[in-house]
């Protein structure tokens, strides 16, 4: 395995797991512990872990914008929850927008036994994943296409969304926090997911439970601004109470 193949499995690891030890990934990758501490100082450079005795723990979660392939291996089982779920809210002929989130791609594979279905999308890579789809509407929102991401950001592709309406809107985020609200890495996928949850009737926002009380850098809306939020398991009671005050549906 090549160094930049491994240290994007450690990223990995830290991004599901918070935490890798060096003793445990020497093993793993059957290289000298000297060699796991050189990509954790790496890392460590390049901002993406914090180096502690014995190993390294997370720092990007929230904060930081992990490059896309890297997010898209971490909490898998929770994405596949989530995914069923959202997946169970689509009914044929719905006409839905999705934005380029790692979660996104998981409903987009849960839902393509539907019927009729009109997608619009910022993600390069569910535009990849619908390119052989019969009869369904897929449109691409054009724009810039950002760096490290399969996603497409800037003023022409919000000007694209705002020129549609949809029955649902599907968005995830880097955290959810009590007063600051829905939360992201960065200002272009921010304004992206406000663009694409305003051209909706039903807002949707799919979050892993390990978002609760997180806060990241670029407020996206208020809590009280989306319809359901769709998690893989039940938040804490005070969260299911803020929820109903809000009058935000909740599904686990």
């Amino acid at each position: 395995m090549l160094a930049i193949e491994r240290r994007k499995v450690i990223l990995s690891k830290l991004a599901s797991e918070g935490k890798i030890i060096v003793s445990d990934l020497s093993r793993e990758f059957d290289v000298t512990e000297e060699t796991i501490r050189r990509d954790i100082d790496k890392l460590a450079r390049e901002g993406l872990a914090t180096k502690t005795y014995g190993g390294a723990i997370s720092v990007t979660s929230p904060s930081i914008d992990i490059p896309y392939n890297i997010r898209k291996r971490a909490n898998v089982d929770l994405k596949q929850k989530i995914a069923d779920n959202v997946a169970g809210m689509i009914n044929d002929g719905a006409r839905i927008m999705l934005d380029a989130s790692s979660t996104a791609i998981y409903v987009t594979r849960k839902i393509k036994d539907k019927k009729n279905i009109t997608v619009i999308t910022n993600s390069v890579e569910i535009l990849l994943e619908l390119a052989d789809i019969r009869g369904w509407t897929v449109l691409s929102t054009g724009g810039t296409i950002k760096e490290g991401a399969f996603s497409m950001v800037g003023s022409q592709a919000e000007k694209m969304v705002r020129g549609y309406h949809v029955d649902m809107a599907i968005c995830s985020a880097k955290g959810i926090d009590a007063t600051m609200g829905i939360t992201d890495s960065n200002e272009k996928d921010s304004e992206m997911k406000q663009a694409i949850f305003s051209a909706a009737d039903h807002r949707i926002l799919a979050i892993d439970s390990t978002k609760f009380d997180k806060k990241s850098f670029v407020k996206v809306c208020d809590i009280a601004d989306v319809d359901t939020i769709v998690t893989d398991s039940a938040p804490s009671e005070q969260w299911l109470a803020r929820l109903e005050e809000f009058g935000v549906g909740i599904v686990y």
